[in-house]
């Protein structure tokens, strides 16, 4: 029997979307009959906390877990969820009042040192002090298992060094899996930035990874080419797999919903997500057809809501827009067979990078088997619904477009004529995990991909074009030409 050895930070009980893509292969690979074992951390504090997913996993799977000791974060823990207990149990006033308190200027100013000092110490990220103990853990595992490859999940980039770090003891060649373009995409980057020797030390590692790992998997060609240009020479085109994210299982037979209102579903987090167009679509919609806007209701369920609420409600859009906090997945797949549509948005414009994204909500969209209602820029979200024959997508710069496919959805749903937007599924099964693991085994075994990249097929975004060409890392910086 095969064996991988899988190095990913976030795993359950971690709930966050970064433990969702291990989860899944680990789960799929062991039904294609690959024997895998997990290195995995043991935080101060998790994200997310959701046991339940723990369920999911297969008997067989070994998870170590590890945890590196670090005080400075431990206390950053216990801060940030007394913090959270402290505005859970609070009044909206006093809830307003606390977070106000931290923003004061002040504070902000101390915040701000701290992260340069914490920027320049931690390296490559603030998972450094995982590395040593995951190392070791790795390699013991490599002794005991003898696994065939060593793959591991990014980010944090520090899972990635562990990768690099025991291959070079053990011999067995490492994989590397990139789940969001960290290093290219600013959301992902601190609010105060390192000095330019720090940076270009993490370039250097990074250069390192890509040109030691027997295969790098990418979430899409946009991502590859970038990663490509930025570090020139470091990447063998042949050994690069593009591997969407998925959804598990098969798409789901379409059922009408009830009820008096077109309901529109979003679920997830909404920071850094653009929903400014579409308010002013609704503010639009609700001056020039009040009877219409009064059967229609967007529900936003997830973390970041309470801009959202706020700014709905000093637009007057109360009676449409509705939010809730984060709930469990079974909550969520309720409200999701309620929903007649789901909402999907783009990163905010500012954000380097945005063109390059496409969330995980996306893929279980496709499952649910919905119509989905896009506002999006030029983004990967966007071609994918392309691909999957999705027409309600707007341009996320235009209210009137926003208004017109919402006119189009709304007069589907009177008519129950919903069923004539949904994806088509025999596309949607791109998607599915089982398809997504067949590629990945190709990668584990060290073979090319079934459709092979090719380097300069795509144009890199917009939004990156001046950060790559002045970022470009050469190979002749590090002796290798």
């Amino acid at each position: 029997m095969k064996s991988v050895l899988m190095i990913a930070y976030y795993f359950p009980p971690e709930g966050s979307a970064g433990a969702y893509r291990p989860l899944r292969f680990v789960r799929h690979l062991s039904k294609k009959g690959w024997h895998t074992s997990v290195i995995t951390a043991n935080p101060y504090r998790y994200e997310r906390y959701d046991p339940d997913l723990l369920g999911l996993l297969p008997s067989e799977t070994e998870i170590v877990r590890v945890r590196g000791h670090d005080g400075w974060q431990a206390i950053q823990g216990w801060r940030a969820q007394r913090i959270q207990e402290r505005l859970s149990g609070a009044s909206g006033e006093t809830a307003d009042e606390i977070r106000a308190a931290h923003s004061k200027s002040f504070r902000s100013t101390i915040r701000r040192t701290i992260q340069t000092i914490a920027a320049c110490y931690y390296q490559p990220d603030m998972a450094k002090h995982w590395v040593r103990p995951a190392v070791e853990a790795t390699v013991k595992v490599c002794s005991c298992k003898r696994p065939k490859v060593i793959w591991a999940s990014a980010g944090p980039v520090s899972a990635w060094v562990v990768a690099q770090q025991a291959s070079k003891k053990t011999g067995v060649p490492y994989v590397l899996d990139l789940r969001d373009p960290h290093g290219l995409m600013s959301c992902y980057e601190l609010e105060v930035q390192p000095p330019t020797w720090v940076k270009h030390r993490l370039k250097r590692t990074m250069y390192r990874l890509f040109k030691g790992a027997q295969s790098v998997v990418f979430l899409f060609d946009a991502v590859a080419e970038s990663y490509c240009r930025a570090f020139s020479g470091a990447l063998d085109p042949f050994k690069i797999h593009i591997i969407p994210n998925g959804y598990e299982g098969t798409t789901e037979e379409f059922v009408p919903s009830n009820g008096n209102k077109f309901t529109i579903l979003y679920t997830g987090v909404l920071a850094s997500y653009r929903y400014d167009t579409l308010l002013k679509a609704l503010l639009i919609l609700k001056k020039s057809d009040p009877a219409k806007a009064r059967t229609l209701r967007f529900v936003f369920i997830g973390e970041g809501m309470d801009e959202l609420a706020t700014e709905a409600a000093r637009l007057g859009l109360s009676d449409i827009v509705e939010t809730m906090g984060p709930t469990s997945p079974v909550e969520i797949t309720r409200l999701q067979r309620e929903a007649h549509a789901f909402l999907v948005l783009g990163r905010l414009s500012t954000v380097k990078g945005h063109e390059l994204f496409a969330g995980a909500k996306l893929f279980g969209y496709l499952k649910a088997r919905r119509p989905i209602f896009g506002v999006l820029p030029q983004d990967e979200t966007k071609k994918i619904l392309d691909r999957v024959g999705v027409s309600t997508v707007a341009n996320v710069d235009a209210p009137p477009e926003i208004v017109a496919i919402l006119r189009q959805l709304w007069d589907a749903w009177s008519e129950g004529n919903l069923r004539s937007f949904l994806p088509e599924p025999a596309k949607c099964e791109l998607y599915s995990a089982e398809r997504q693991t067949e590629a990945l085994v190709r990668a584990l075994d060290g073979l090319p991909a079934a459709e092979p990249f090719v380097p300069g097929a795509v144009e890199i975004p917009p939004s990156l074009q001046e950060k790559i060409v002045n970022n470009t890392v050469p190979a002749s910086d590090f002796g290798w030409t």
